[in-house]
């Protein structure tokens, strides 16, 4: 809402029963994606409000189902609820996604039901928020993959300067020169982390939903890392492939501009990443006493174990890498058990960093050697990955641990 923002506790739109089981709900809503749009004729808004009598915070809403148009007994579309998009908002990108500002009971109010119990809006909304989580990290990874392929054909058909070893008077694809294979390998070897992190957390939701109780831990964990770090991910990657481009790519008519406005909505929406990183910290770390983020650490130094022949020197890289992800989880640990919160806060966020950094890390060298057993091609290029990822990601790591503990005031 627009007082509330992220502060979902502190909206205002109200429900109030009509006696027949519906009720009239009155109140606005921002940024509401396909609130209004001609592709179907029914709208269905899922809507959370505020119940007389109910607590103050997020203890006190409820959701509710608010047709677009009401419902005939025979199924059939009825009489236009009281819901109007007032506007459409006009976005940095993602220009083909309608975001609407709804109002809701402009007439008297809208005519809504209840979806589950009174009171749970909160649980029942991250019913749809988890998977809406994973997706949004997916979709930083989409928009990474397609300005990859956008600067990696640009950098095959580009000529400009004589890459060292060309012949005199020639001049070079760019793709030949070292910066550009750089700012590839980097756009590269991030999506495949990227992939690999979206994979193992969405396959640890199917694990969860049949039970497994271990996949369900995973999901808890893995979803903050997931969205946070794909979506910041997504705007680097693609901020890349601009680069590539060169004065080109700031210029609308070669595309390479769109990936990466489209992509600068994702760190924001489905939870800030500032959000996301404070629930990794304060709450996903302590999973079980701290045992789900300690067997973690034993699987990703048990993969750099066995990282042996041409993968040695990636190994030692992925332990040091973990040694720094142990470090900054203990740290944080120790001052929220301590009551310092507001140390664990400052360090949420190049914590979160952290944590992407080494899981890609991970994932990389699990696939190198998973790769061994499949074509020559896939394990060249496999290694090549884990290989590029270990000498110029996994060394950030150590780098953001003093960003982690430098506790509040180094913001005074």
């Amino acid at each position: 809402e627009p007082q509330a923002g992220s502060d979902v506790g502190a909206l205002t739109t109200r429900a109030v029963p009509n006696g027949d089981g519906s009720w009239s709900i009155t109140g606005q809503k921002i940024f509401i994606t396909y609130g209004e749009h001609d592709m179907t004729e029914q709208i269905v808004h899922l809507v959370l409000a505020r119940t007389p009598g109910a607590a103050l915070g997020t203890k006190g809403i409820s959701c509710f189902l608010v047709p677009k148009f009401l419902v005939k007994p025979d199924g059939s579309l009825g009489a236009r609820n009281d819901v109007t998009c007032v506007s459409i908002e006009h976005k940095a990108g993602i220009h083909a996604s309608p975001t609407c500002v709804m109002s809701y009971g402009d007439d008297g109010g809208a005519t809504g039901w209840l979806l589950g119990d009174e009171h749970t809006g909160m649980k029942t909304m991250f019913t749809m928020m988890n998977t809406a989580r994973l997706s949004v990290g997916l979709e930083g990874l989409a928009l990474a993959e397609a300005s990859y392929q956008h600067a990696s054909a640009y950098a095959a058909q580009r000529r400009q300067g004589r890459a060292v070893g060309a012949p005199p008077g020639s001049d070079s694809p760019i793709v030949d020169h070292p910066d550009v294979r750089r700012m590839l390998m980097t756009m590269r070897v991030y999506i495949e982390a990227m992939r690999a992190l979206c994979y193992l957390n969405g396959a640890s939701i199917d694990r969860a939903r049949l039970g497994d109780e271990y996949a369900r831990e995973r999901v808890e964990l893995f979803t903050p890392i997931t969205k946070g770090w794909c979506t910041d991910l997504g705007v680097e990657v693609t901020s890349i492939g601009v680069q590539i481009h060169g004065g080109m790519g700031y210029v609308e008519e070669t595309g390479a501009a769109q990936f990466w406005r489209d992509s600068r909505i994702a760190p924001i929406y489905e939870g800030t990443n500032g959000i996301q990183a404070i629930d990794l910290v304060t709450r996903k770390l302590s999973l079980r006493g701290g045992a789900v983020v300690a067997e973690l650490l034993t699987e990703m130094r048990s993969t750099a174990a066995a990282a042996d022949g041409d993968l040695v020197d990636v190994g030692l890289a992925l332990l040091d890498a973990v040694a720094a992800f142990e470090r900054g989880a203990q740290w944080l640990g120790d001052r929220l058990r301590s009551g310092d919160v507001n140390d664990v806060l400052t360090g949420a966020t190049p914590f979160l960093r952290l944590a992407g950094t080494v899981v890609g890390g991970w994932l990389l060298v699990k696939s190198a050697l998973a790769a061994r057993t499949d074509s020559a091609e896939a394990m060249t290029d496999k290694a090549q990955s884990a290989r590029f990822y270990a000498a110029h990601a996994l060394p950030l790591a150590a780098a953001l641990v003093p960003a982690v503990s430098a506790g509040y005031q180094s913001l005074a």
